[in-house]
């Protein structure tokens, strides 16, 4: 079987749940590390776009993993290395154990949709959680236009607006507000971020549908995909968000969202 490894080089925790993991690793399988992640090891690597494994490792915390999903079609195990990994599947002293059952075929592939993410035409970044369409400035309020493919659906003053999937429902869109959705389902949740009109409410929506974000007075802004990549906009682009063709995969060993949630709610 062919590993992928991509990791934060600049977190130690990481850094040693990685060298023990490729000791484990190659004595029986390819292993291949990102470019960064191999340079630390003074090692060959290659950029994870590049990468073509049968799994890959996403060894950190959600931010790892969502990099993970965003450059690669690989099905990929979250191995949390740090604090609560929301979206990682084991902790780092169950890794061995879990390479152990991927290495036998021992686990569920679970797919979740991701966003499709243009720019007047101009395919950015898919997402696995979110989009975010936000001002420029600190403190500068802007006027967004919400539209369902050529339905008006409101017209909000606010910091900006969160075009989430199920999977980033219960992240940022779930602290400014949104609702929870179940990641089986496949929907898009649209949330105001500190909406001038207090009667303001999230909406969720069909994905087959297009949603469309425009500002009604053009002003400087910044989309924001995954938390990882940002495009500044004049604020006169026809931003349009839908489900993607691509799925994020998931390699999963038990069904156990709701107790995340619990867990994450709780602070736990």
């Amino acid at each position: 079987m062919k590993f992928g490894i991509t990791a934060n080089p600049h977190i130690p925790s990481a850094m040693e749940c990685t060298k023990r993991l490729l000791s484990r690793l190659e004595a029986k399988h390819e292993v291949l590390l990102e470019s960064d992640l191999a340079r630390a090891f003074d090692r060959k690597g290659m950029p994870l776009a590049h990468m073509k494994p049968d799994v890959m490792l996403a060894i950190g915390g959600d931010g790892t993993i969502l990099r993970a999903l965003q450059l690669s079609d690989a099905k990929v195990l979250g191995i949390n290395s740090g604090s609560l990994g929301f979206l990682a599947e084991v902790n780092a002293d169950e890794a061995e154990g879990a390479l152990d059952r991927v290495a036998r075929g021992d686990y569920r592939l679970e797919d979740r949709m991701r966003l499709k993410v243009t720019v007047d035409g101009e395919r950015l970044f898919d997402c696995t959680n979110e989009a975010v369409v936000h001002t420029a400035q600190i403190a500068k309020i802007r006027h967004f236009e919400i539209r369902l493919d050529d339905q008006m659906v409101e017209r909000i003053r606010a910091d900006g607006i969160i075009v989430a999937t199920p999977t980033g429902s219960t992240s940022y869109s779930m602290s400014a507000g949104g609702p929870i959705v179940d990641p089986h389902l496949d929907a898009i949740i649209v949330t105001a971020i500190a909406p001038f009109k207090p009667a303001s409410r999230p909406h969720v929506f069909p994905a087959s549908a297009q949603v469309r974000v425009r500002l009604l007075r053009p002003k400087e802004c910044l989309v924001v995909m995954d938390g990882q990549h940002e495009s500044s906009l004049k604020g006169s682009e026809d931003i349009v968000m839908t489900a993607s063709e691509r799925r994020a995969k998931f390699i999963r060993f038990r069904d156990d969202f709701y107790r995340r949630i619990e867990e994450k709610l709780d602070g736990q």
